[in-house]
């Protein structure tokens, strides 16, 4: 396996830890916490904050054997995907302030589709490097 993408899935882990400790500790700190200034239950992040480590287990294991690299890329796709539906839905509307921008939640889906767009890019072009 290349050593950019194992790079790139090894830094995806180490991004995920971090989010998985911010959801634990309820730290609302953009990038970590996608939707940090909306209203929450801190059990409802404690739940996040495990199931999050089954992303940092599938990164994990992607960087160590390159057929689960397209199960990982298919996740992180998903992921965009159902980060764009929240921002689009009826649901976040009806939990913000009048007014309150959406931009940063879209940046934040913008940030992980643009890690799965690299990512993909290094698993696809492996063979020509």
């Amino acid at each position: 396996m290349p050593n950019l993408l194992r790079f790139g899935l090894l830094a995806c882990c180490a991004y995920f830890v971090c989010m998985a400790i911010a959801h634990f500790f309820g730290i609302k700190f953009p990038i970590l916490f996608v939707y940090y200034d909306t209203p929450y239950h801190a059990y409802q992040d404690k739940i996040i904050s495990f199931a999050v480590l089954a992303y940092v287990g599938l990164f994990f294991a992607a960087s160590r054997d390159i057929a689960v690299v397209p199960i990982a890329l298919a996740v992180l796709a998903m992921t965009v995907l159902g980060l764009a539906s929240v921002n689009l839905s009826d649901a976040l509307a009806s939990v913000l302030v009048e007014g309150q921008a959406v931009w940063p939640y879209w940046a934040q889906t913008g940030m992980i589709a643009a890690i799965w767009l690299v990512l993909t890019a290094l698993y696809l072009g492996r063979s020509r490097a």
